[in-house]
């Protein structure tokens, strides 16, 4: 049973509340009798009920008028790890985040929720059921999910009962959803251009995908168990739709859903890996000539071709977690959103 939170401990801001899943996190907040502020470096949309406050992350004297008399920090806020700005994910990731803690503290925040990702324990080989004790990735897939990494490992770390400072990590993977502007266009995209008639691997390695209404609830979750004394305390915690689903069986009915073809050939795991290996080589060898960003890369393929879900166990166990919105009726939802993106044939 959630606990109820006074009046007075409703007050939060989402730091990256004008992000996709930002803007589902002030939207709950909003209809669960939050007074809701927003930190962004831009406004993402119009609500007369949210006060905006727009500056750097990485700027204290940013940060601390929007925290002044918050008591609950969700901290969303980062560049999209489709983005290969390495500078940018340190800067945001790692240096914004040791920012952000220093002026919670400053203000007197309580809580810190911080989203981070399930991807900081992978390394590109299967993890089936994973658990939060899994160690951190010693060779991680991608730059994001490295900076992912030291931004846990501060906000965790930052946990201080004896200063009434109480930190959590919540890991989503795979979060999908009405107005994310990653997965479903990208893979739309790929499609318009002719490259989803291949599937790497056989199509049986199941993987998460997280409908962001249930990461949000998990958010939320951990946001009213967090206090003195509680199991969250400094811990990580999984949020998953908790129904891990063939990686290849989902995108092909996201694309179906919006009448484009599933793929209909397969690779061999190894020889797109390899191949995906060959050709970052050979740009990279190429790179003080030409610029080129290639979408077929290790990392994708690894996402593709192996197993990657986890448990949530611990979530349902110490705050009361379950999924809100099952994985089929997200998919329903998610691609009715995407009408405009539908293929007329």
């Amino acid at each position: 049973m959630a606990i109820q939170l006074r009046p007075a401990c409703k007050k939060c801001i989402v730091i990256g509340g004008s992000g996709f899943l930002g803007q589902h996190m002030v939207e709950r907040l909003l209809e669960k009798g939050y007074t809701v502020r927003v930190f962004d470096i831009q406004k993402g949309f119009e609500n007369d009920k949210v006060q905006f406050f727009l500056g750097d992350l990485c700027s204290k004297k940013d940060l601390l008028p929007a925290l002044q008399g918050v008591t609950v920090a969700f901290h969303c806020a980062s560049p999209a790890p489709s983005s290969d700005n390495r500078e940018l994910f340190y800067k945001v990731n790692f240096m914004g985040t040791k920012t952000v803690i220093e002026a919670c503290k400053e203000a007197g925040v309580q809580k810190l929720v911080l989203t981070s990702s399930a991807s900081v324990v992978f390394e590109g080989t299967d993890i089936k059921n994973g658990t939060e004790d899994l160690p951190y990735a010693k060779r991680p897939v991608d730059y994001y999910t490295e900076t992912k990494i030291l931004q846990e490992k501060e906000v965790l770390n930052a946990n201080d009962p004896d200063e009434n400072f109480f930190t959590i990590a919540i890991r989503p993977h795979g979060i999908f959803g009405p107005r994310d502007l990653q997965l479903v266009p990208i893979l739309i995209q790929a499609a318009k251009s002719g490259k989803m008639k291949f599937m790497i691997g056989d199509g049986k390695n199941l993987v998460d995908f997280t409908f962001v209404e249930n990461v949000v609830h998990g958010h939320l979750l951990a946001a009213e168990h967090l206090h003195k004394d509680s199991p969250l305390c400094g811990k990580a915690f999984h949020i998953t739709n908790d129904e891990p689903v063939p990686f290849w069986s989902f995108m092909s009915r996201i694309l179906t859903g919006l009448n484009y073809d599933a793929p209909k050939y397969q690779i061999p795991y190894m020889v797109a890996y390899y191949l995906a290996l060959l050709l970052s080589l050979v740009l990279l060898l190429l790179s003080p000539l030409i610029k080129i960003k290639p979408t077929f890369t290790p990392m994708r393929v690894a996402l593709a071709g192996t197993y990657h879900y986890y448990s949530c166990e611990r979530a349902k166990r110490d705050m009361g977690y379950k999924p809100v919105v099952s994985l089929d009726e997200a998919i329903e939802r998610t691609i009715q959103s995407y009408s405009h993106l539908h293929q007329a044939k």
